[in-house]
């Protein structure tokens, strides 16, 4: 079954999507494992909570990225990979790319070393289609801040890292356009899941 994950920058709605599509999914019959990162796990948990707050003091790049690869190799192996051997719906709230936009672009890392560690961390696991909700960052930064009464450490960057984030979501789309779909996200929730849906379907028909 698929492997759907939901990319974008902050504030672009791919969390309400995730959740849009797995009610969708779910009313139609589909076993399916709705999942996030950081998170995921309940150590991906913990780290999830040292790696958005805000309120920590700052992280070393290197320490950081380590701590987003160490989630993502428990999610893989108590959600994911259990998750594809039972042939289950997998949507899961950022992945792979999310660290070479945000570790790369954002903080500056250098990209082979990124993919080194990400190559041996997901060890051949890839998504079978990423959806990239495409929205200017600083309309994504207004939606968060209307939002959340509290900024995590990556909503707290300044606009320019925000703005390198989503070019690089978009190069990694030119890049890979058979798995990376664009899908502007500037309309109210409704009208995106319109197109997500209809992406899904197209993709995924049975």
């Amino acid at each position: 079954m698929p492997f759907i994950t939901f990319e974008g920058v902050e504030g672009c709605g791919k969390s309400t999507q995730l959740k849009l599509l797995d009610d969708r999914l779910r009313a139609a019959g589909r076993d399916v494992r709705a999942t996030r990162e950081p998170g995921g796990t309940p150590l991906g948990e913990r780290l999830r909570a040292i790696l958005l707050d805000g309120a920590r003091a700052p992280l070393d790049p290197i320490a950081e990225c380590l701590l987003f690869e160490a989630d993502r190799r428990q999610h893989l192996v108590e959600v994911i990979r259990p998750a594809l051997a039972a042939g289950a719906w997998i949507l899961c709230d950022r992945f792979s790319d999310s660290t070479e936009a945000y570790q790369s672009a954002g903080r500056g890392l250098d990209s082979a070393f990124i993919e080194a560690v990400d190559g041996r961390v997901r060890d051949g696991i890839s998504p079978d289609l990423t959806l990239l909700y495409d929205l200017d960052a600083a309309e994504g930064l207004a939606r968060t801040r209307r939002r959340d009464a509290r900024t995590d450490r990556f909503q707290s960057e300044e606009l320019a890292f925000h703005e390198r984030v989503r070019r690089h979501f978009l190069e990694i789309a030119r890049r890979e356009p058979d798995r990376v779909v664009v899908v502007p996200a500037q309309g109210d929730a409704a009208a995106v899941f319109a197109e997500t849906s209809r992406i899904v379907a197209e993709r995924f028909a049975s």
